[in-house]
């Protein structure tokens, strides 16, 4: 059984918080840039107007795939060799990855940089999410993940404002400046005492695929990753791609909604929606009603996105907004993903979950371009939104809850 304290926590501890928060708010920072800086830097590479659509989701692909092979990668190492060497060991490679193209010129080099910036990308959430919540008691381990999850949504805000006052090339090198910066705060900061009192053990660690070794683990893993679907669409489809759904073709609207102020709304949104679903879980004293609450919730808010919001660009900003809040759950579900199993598995799957999350959108992507000639835009994004809210809402019973859960055992 675990010997850690039932309520103290140390100063360790809170510098680990903090380092999480601030290492995720770069992340976030970085993943979202390319969303934001999509037209203007396609614009500047010489991408044809009538290509920006293919081509932008194409690069979106790319940095996805990536997430997908890096939160494999990053979530085998950080069982293996400690949290600490992925959460900066990913912080730099993206960091190095996004000022590398703020220099790119052609759009081969944009896209597979992209991708090395996915990989880099997939590391840090889960790392820190997991390194949280093994250092913190039981008891306040959900105050510690909202607060990571919260503080790092705003990289978002930050990434618009930053594309606002500056170029496309240099908001990538401000980006891998801020990683750059963050990796001195590594002193001080020390590994799991969970993680170092298992490491000896004969089991084996890391290994993705003891994830489905049997049927209860995969469940719980599928159904987690299921869960958190709802999410991405709405960033990667409904805001990434607002301009095309609110366009000419979509719902009319004159004039469109800019992408960049749809990012920040959302983002703005999130950020209050992952505090909210970790204070009503600490109320709660429940992961699994909070999960079932948000998403629907989120089917409502997709709803009002394209009904309310097609009356006006301020009423569609205001839905973005209540959009975000309502799919506000990023940090519950993260810390749901490390609550689910053991030391050993732990941070493979908190890292692999949400970067499967995130490459769904890959799949999401294309049901949406091969929809868009038959059904248009906007029915394309209805049709496989409605899948996805109901996909994740029975997937939340396949769920385990682990509110106040000893985390301190292995998976057989």
């Amino acid at each position: 059984m675990s010997a850690e304290p039932t309520t103290k926590i140390d100063k360790t501890a809170v510098l680990a918080v903090v380092v999480a928060a601030l290492g995720y708010l770069v992340d976030i920072y970085d993943l979202i840039l390319f969303s934001v800086v999509r037209r203007p830097s396609l614009e500047g590479l010489g991408v044809p107007a009538a290509d920006i659509l293919d081509v932008g989701v194409r690069l979106i692909n790319f940095q996805m795939i990536g997430m997908l092979v890096g939160g494999v990668a990053w979530g085998a190492l950080g069982d293996r060799r400690g949290r600490l060497s992925v959460l900066f060991g990913s912080i730099l490679m993206y960091s190095l990855a996004n000022i590398a193209n703020g220099f790119v010129q052609d759009i081969e080099s944009y896209a597979w940089l992209r991708l090395i910036a996915g990989v880099g990308l997939a590391g840090e959430l889960g790392a820190g999410i997991t390194l949280v919540s093994e250092m913190l008691p039981a008891s306040k381990r959900g105050i510690g993940t909202t607060i990571v999850a919260g503080v790092g949504i705003c990289g978002a805000l930050i990434a618009v404002v930053v594309s606002w006052l500056v170029s496309w090339r240099a908001a990538y090198w401000i980006g891998g400046g801020m990683g750059l910066v963050l990796l001195t705060l590594r002193v001080g900061v020390l590994e799991s005492g969970i993680f170092q009192n298992r490491k000896e053990s004969r089991i084996a660690r890391g290994n993705f695929f003891a994830l489905f070794a049997n049927m209860g683990r995969a469940r719980r893993y599928i159904a987690v990753v299921l869960s958190g679907l709802p999410i991405w669409f709405a960033v990667g489809i409904l805001v990434t791609l607002a301009s095309e759904i609110s366009g000419p073709n979509g719902l009319q609207m004159s004039p469109a909604p800019e992408v960049g102020t749809a990012v920040l709304m959302i983002y703005s949104g999130l950020a209050i929606g992952d505090f909210a679903s970790g204070a009503i879980s600490q109320l709660w004293k429940s992961r699994r009603r909070v999960l079932f609450a948000f998403i629907l919730a989120n089917a409502v808010a997709i709803a009002a996105y394209f009904t309310v919001g097609a009356t006006s660009v301020i009423a569609f900003h205001a839905c973005v907004f209540l959009l975000g809040i309502a799919n506000g759950y990023w940090a519950m579900f993260v810390t749901v993903a490390a609550e689910q199993f053991g030391t050993n598995l732990r941070a493979t799957a908190a890292t692999t979950a949400p970067n499967f999350v995130r490459g769904a959108l890959v799949p999401m992507n294309m049901a949406f371009l091969a929809l868009v000639p038959s059904v248009g835009p906007v029915g394309a994004a209805i049709i496989i939104g409605s899948v996805v809210a109901v996909i994740a809402f029975v997937a939340v019973f396949g769920i385990d809850e682990t509110f106040g859960k000893d985390l301190d055992y292995l998976e057989e």
